[in-house]
């Protein structure tokens, strides 16, 4: 019975007030748009997310540039603000609109870092 105590204790500790999930047991986390976002804030934070870090990645002809859609390319642009602030779970809010995921979203060529 204790071990199930310290284990629910864990899954607690692991999310925040958000309902994010934090890294448990160095496990790996990536940063996503989540579906339910309008276009206006998916563009927003495209714009702030490459004003801070190098986004050429999505750039014509390099390997996430494609598909060519707006949740995609915010996805793109916000895990790899998420990934060289440190990961931590609000550097993925980006106004509610970010979702920390433990499965890895690459696709194809596009390795998501």
């Amino acid at each position: 019975m204790a071990k199930l105590g310290a284990l629910l204790f864990l899954v607690f500790l692991s999310l925040t007030a958000a309902g994010n999930l934090m890294m448990v047991n160095g496990q790996k986390t990536w940063c996503v748009a989540k579906p339910s976002s309008d276009q206006a804030t998916l563009l927003s934070n495209i714009n702030y997310a490459c004003a801070h870090v190098d986004c050429q990645i999505m750039q014509r002809g390099c390997p996430c540039s494609s598909p060519d859609s707006l949740i995609n390319r915010a996805s793109i642009a916000m895990n790899i603000y998420y990934q060289s602030k440190g990961r931590n779970h609000w550097n993925c809010d980006f106004r509610a609109s970010g979702l920390v995921v433990v499965t890895d979203p690459s696709y194809g060529n596009c390795i998501y870092a």
